[in-house]
């Protein structure tokens, strides 16, 4: 998520979904997430024998987390997101108002806890719908890549601004990151193949870790820049464990 990014404050405001705790969604809206969640995390397992190492590292067993994840397939998804329902965690993916322009799928989104962002706009409305989540013990799934990283020549703009969500909700930042997923949609290819992938997750980043004598903004930054570096220290580890594997 960007600096400058946020949420078309349409998208939030229209549908009630979007700053509503999940756990006071509707008795059936809540029992479709539960079975979607339960029938997803069968067919990714089975799928991509995925294994999710130090999950717990994700949370503090209280507050609601900033989770951060280099970002390959949108298969990856499905394993976090599931992986950490299982756990009794619910977390809100950001993802981009793209994908939010059909009723059906702006249904599924809203349902499954997301908040649609519209890049480019500045606009509070995302950053208060996750510093509410946040407040209320849900996490909140970012990847600063903004987009699937198909290739290691492919050029990477970082996007920045989970810190601020982070601090505005007084949450840690988690990262993790993933291995293998990239490889199960080669490059030309639409169809996911079934291969073995990886997570890992790692420390927790908290505002008071960055060091004494810093300004605010400095702070911030010193945050932002440590749980990225850590993030893709892991997706690193990853590779060298699994050579041939992105």
């Amino acid at each position: 998520m960007a600096a400058n990014t946020a949420v078309d404050a349409s998208h939030v405001e229209s549908n009630p979904h979007y700053d509503k705790g999940m756990s006071s969604f509707s008795l059936l809206d809540r029992a479709i997430y539960a079975f979607v969640m339960a029938v997803l995390w069968v067919f990714s397992k089975i799928m991509w024998r995925w294994n999710f190492e130090d999950a717990d590292k994700l949370h503090d067993g209280v507050n609601g987390s900033v989770i951060i994840c280099n970002h390959t397939s949108m298969a990856e998804v499905l394993p976090i997101v599931t992986h950490l329902w299982a756990m009794g965690r619910r977390v809100r993916p950001i993802f981009k108002s793209e994908f939010n322009k059909t009723g059906i799928v702006r249904w599924a989104f809203a349902l499954a806890g997301g908040i649609p962002v519209d890049r480019g706009t500045a606009d509070l409305s995302a950053l208060r719908a996750a510093q509410h989540a946040l407040q209320r013990g849900e996490d909140i799934l970012i990847f600063p890549e903004g987009t699937r990283i198909r290739s290691d020549e492919q050029p990477v703009e970082l996007h920045g601004g989970f810190a601020l969500i982070a601090q505005m909700g007084k949450a840690p930042i988690a990262p993790m990151a993933v291995c293998g997923f990239r490889d199960i949609t080669p490059l030309g290819k639409k169809v996911m193949r079934p291969m073995k992938c990886w997570m890992r997750a790692g420390d927790l980043v908290r505002l008071e870790d960055a060091p004494e004598g810093m300004k605010r903004r400095e702070r911030t930054q010193w945050v932002e820049d440590e749980a990225l570096r850590r993030m893709f220290e892991i997706r690193d580890a990853l590779r060298v464990e699994h050579p041939g594997r992105h």
